[in-house]
């Protein structure tokens, strides 16, 4: 608009209208509703206003900020201010696919944040926290990592211990140092797309070896890795990402016993092994010389930790490891593996975990409520293994939800090979939505369209 167009939509200002200020920014708010102001009319200076309506100028300046505060009002510098283009919202996806641990109830993270950090100033040199540690971690954090590995592998040496920037960067080094191009992994039929992903970077083949309600099946196993010689075989034992199996402990042994036989490498990924409920020994305990094992701080933790221990007890296979670990990811972030220990140490991680622990059995019991009928979890660890009616596959149920608000992943996601994958199902992740409400409406939501045919 015009200045000269001001006194179309200026309230007369009442002294008992209550304040001033509000008056003209209702004023304002209503001339935009009801089309008088248009997004791009520009309002009078200030001055000139406060000069019309009989107010003083920071009367008007209040207006005029509250006005922006409503998102009416848009300055642009020396050319004045004017009537804003309307904001859209745009509705925000309820992300249930993305795998990370729960906020723990009352928990301040800034506050954790702020004092691990300044007990690592404290106690380590700023120059050595921005410098390269190209080893594997320092004898520090390697004492923490074996700490950490203590409640499954009992007491294990620190020299043997490697520090990395997370399980991905893990699992991409056990390839690179155990396989060759062309070689194949064995996997379960659904497994961790971060090893689809790598082997096929890497130009490895993952073959998929039959499963059955305790994970893999050892006789087909042992069939495998006769017909194929593989250079490793991966296995997540609890909590399976995505099927979210704990297999047994009787399992772990026979898997265990044929990686002796037939002189394979198990990579035995367990990032879930502190978030489940009595939870059996690690396979690395049944055949130590035969598994590496990974432990990641970032599904129990935080995933702003990208720290992750790995258990090598050979030293020439350790160096191996090493090197091709460098070759893509020279070192873990010397502060944040500085803060991990930090927390390790001082007891901080340990009571963290307990909370993320706490907080993922009360949102699987709100699942279990919520999909009734359906719920098949196992009341812990992160996410749940949805298996779905006959009239939903899992890709056109994932297109559905996303047109509904709410992200999940389908089984396609984890499948071996080009093929459909053997099971119709979802993984819904439990801990990516930090309210519980909001975790609340959207399992419901999910339920409501589960329950309507396409």
């Amino acid at each position: 608009m015009q200045d000269d167009d001001a006194p179309l939509w200026l309230p007369h200002v009442a002294a008992q209208g209550g304040p001033r200020f509000l008056q003209i920014a209702d004023a304002l708010q209503a001339a935009v509703e009801g089309g008088t102001l248009r997004p791009g009319d520009r309002l009078p200076p200030q001055r000139l206003l406060a000069a019309r309506l009989g107010v003083d100028l920071t009367t008007v300046t209040r207006a005029y900020g509250e006005a922006r505060r409503r998102h009416l009002l848009e300055g642009r510098g020396a050319r004045g201010t004017y009537v804003a283009a309307p904001k859209v919202e745009g509705t925000p996806i309820l992300d249930l696919g993305m795998n990370i641990p729960p906020p723990p109830e009352g928990v301040d993270f800034g506050e954790l944040l702020k004092h691990g950090v300044s007990q690592v100033l404290m106690r380590a040199d700023a120059g050595l926290l921005m410098s390269y540690h190209p080893g594997g971690g320092s004898d520090a954090d390697r004492g923490a990592g074996a700490r950490w590995l203590r409640p499954m592998l009992g007491d294990v040496d620190a020299a043997q211990v490697v520090v990395c920037p997370g399980a991905q960067a893990a699992i991409a080094a056990s390839i690179l140092a155990l396989t060759e191009p062309g070689d194949a992994i064995l996997a379960e039929p659904a497994t961790y797309p971060g090893l689809l992903a790598a082997a096929t970077q890497f130009g490895r083949r993952i073959v998929a070896v039959e499963t059955d309600g305790h994970g893999m099946v050892p006789d087909a196993l042992e069939q495998a890795c006769r017909r194929h010689r593989p250079g490793l075989v991966y296995l997540n034992p609890t909590l399976q990402n995505p099927t979210a199996i704990t297999m047994p402990e009787h399992r772990r042994k026979a898997l265990a016993g044929i990686a002796r036989r037939c002189m394979v490498r198990i990579v035995e990924d367990d990032p879930y092994w502190l978030l489940a409920e009595a939870p059996p020994p690690p396979i690395a305990t049944f055949a130590p010389e035969q598994v590496t094992y990974l432990a990641t701080l970032s599904k129990c933790l935080t995933p702003g930790l990208r720290v992750a221990f790995v258990l090598l007890r050979d030293p020439q296979e350790r160096e191996r490891f090493l090197a091709a670990l460098r070759s893509f990811a020279l070192m873990a972030t010397p502060l944040t593996v500085a803060l991990a220990t930090q927390w390790i140490l001082d007891g901080s991680a340990a009571r963290l975990m307990e909370g993320v622990r706490k907080e993922a059995r009360l949102r699987h019991r709100m699942a279990r409520d919520l999909l009734a009928g359906r719920y098949s979890g196992a009341g812990d660890g992160l996410h749940v293994w949805l298996e779905l009616p006959g009239y939903w596959a899992s890709s056109e149920l994932a297109q559905a939800t996303r047109s509904e608000g709410i992200a999940v992943m389908p089984a396609e996601a984890f499948a071996v090979g080009s093929g459909a994958p053997e099971v119709n199902a979802i993984r819904i992740s439990l801990g990516s939505v930090q309210d519980r409400g909001q975790l609340r409406a959207g399992l419901r939501r999910l339920s409501d369209l589960l329950a309507r045919r396409p």
